[in-house]
């Protein structure tokens, strides 16, 4: 649930929507009969599923979940760097798992959370208030990771974006284990090919998309989409 979604805009089960006093995006899907592939994006989410929080963790690889027919999810999905301070927890401990909140956090705090939402008219306005009222308790996110960020979703090299956010390279693998789940590098390769289904999603043609993005040549775009999400990015496009 926190990578991108190949069935966005396929049959109107996907929704999501910017959320200002978090700067996640708000989430909303209903389980349909058909496949529904979740992408790597270097976010972690909250989701509310059948009465339960669960957090998603960022991940390495494409996978398809399992799904009951009909079930519907709300869910918030934090930026690049943002869900540890959300959680208290470093990304990489939760990288490719989804876990129930409550072995995150006190049980009896997670229930009433849950019930909270539960209860609620709009979901994904619970999961807001949740998210806001817990980041006000934390400290403002090191500036340096924004930095980060956009330097390795512009492509810039390692070196260069661990100089500009005032970091050695050293310190820039560790920093980005515990706010990313993983290392700069494969956060690169993450970031690199949404930009890329971006592109692609556009209608612009596969071989200007591996150019526009950075890739030696179309093969090297196919190959990498294929490795990250598991299937062909043709496939992401139906």
């Amino acid at each position: 649930m926190d990578g991108a979604d190949d069935t966005r805009g396929a049959d109107g089960s996907y929704e999501e929507w910017h959320s200002r006093p978090t700067g996640a995006v708000l989430w909303t899907r209903t389980a349909d009969d058909g496949p529904h592939r979740v992408l790597p994006d270097g976010c972690t989410d909250l989701i509310w599923l059948d009465g339960e929080l669960i957090v998603a963790g960022p991940d390495t690889h494409g996978y398809v979940p399992a799904a009951v027919p009909g079930a519907h999810y709300a869910g918030l999905r934090f930026p690049p760097g943002r869900g540890p301070d959300f959680l208290g927890v470093p990304a990489d401990e939760l990288r490719d798992l989804r876990v129930p909140l409550g072995a995150i956090w006190p049980g009896a705090q997670v229930r009433r959370l849950a019930e909270s939402v539960a209860d609620a008219a709009d979901r994904t306005a619970a999961l807001e208030r949740i998210a806001v009222d817990r980041l006000a308790e934390t400290p403002r996110p090191d500036p340096r990771l924004a930095v980060v960020v956009a330097g390795l979703r512009a492509g810039e090299p390692v070196s260069a974006v661990a100089a500009g956010a005032g970091l050695g390279e050293r310190q820039l693998h560790r920093r980005a284990l515990a706010a990313f789940g993983y290392g700069p590098k494969t956060l690169a390769r993450v970031l690199r090919m949404n930009r890329a289904l971006d592109l692609a999603r556009s209608g612009t043609p596969f071989a200007e998309v591996a150019v526009d993005t950075g890739y030696a040549d179309q093969a090297h775009l196919a190959r990498e989409v294929k490795a990250l999400a598991g299937v062909p990015l043709r496939e992401l496009l139906v």
